[in-house]
């Protein structure tokens, strides 16, 4: 026996999963008082646009929004998994939220690189479980986020 779904109930399910994930981290950063990084913005951007998409599909209804919804999904996923590589040293991230490289630097120079750099480093990780840091969880949560909006388009 199978059991489908509703289009709400996965349209509910995939923008509640964003809405989720903002206040796990919003209580990371208020709470725990874990700041966000550069990249850690980026991340959420999509899952905004994610709740904002999945509110005007409970209204409007059709196939197009729960695609766009996927795409936001998939997009932040994306993003995490560039997050996650830049935690794991595997390529570098942006300069401004990375140690970069310091390698010819005068003593002066990297002074002025401490001094200008951010408070929150994209490159630390500050938590993680079961060895996967918020941004890996972001992406696997994503990720099925992602699932569920396509089954939304699918059912429409």
């Amino acid at each position: 026996m199978t059991m489908t779904l509703p289009y709400r109930t996965l349209v509910l399910l995939a923008a509640g999963g964003s809405l989720a994930l903002m206040l796990g981290a919003w209580g990371f950063q208020y709470i725990g008082e874990m700041p966000p990084c550069k990249l850690c913005y980026w991340q959420r951007y999509p899952h905004y646009a994610a709740i904002g998409i999945g509110a005007l599909a409970l209204l409007l209804g059709g196939a197009l929004l729960p695609w766009l919804g996927a795409l936001a999904a998939l997009t932040t996923a994306g993003i995490a998994a560039y997050h996650s590589g830049v935690e794991q040293g595997w390529w570098q991230g942006p300069s401004s939220c990375s140690s970069g490289d310091i390698s010819g630097l005068s003593t002066d120079e990297l002074f002025d690189q401490i001094m200008a750099a951010p408070l929150v480093r994209c490159d630390e990780i500050p938590w993680q479980m079961f060895g996967l840091s918020m941004a890996s969880w972001n992406m696997l949560a994503s990720l099925a986020l992602a699932a569920v909006w396509i089954m939304a388009a699918r059912r429409a």
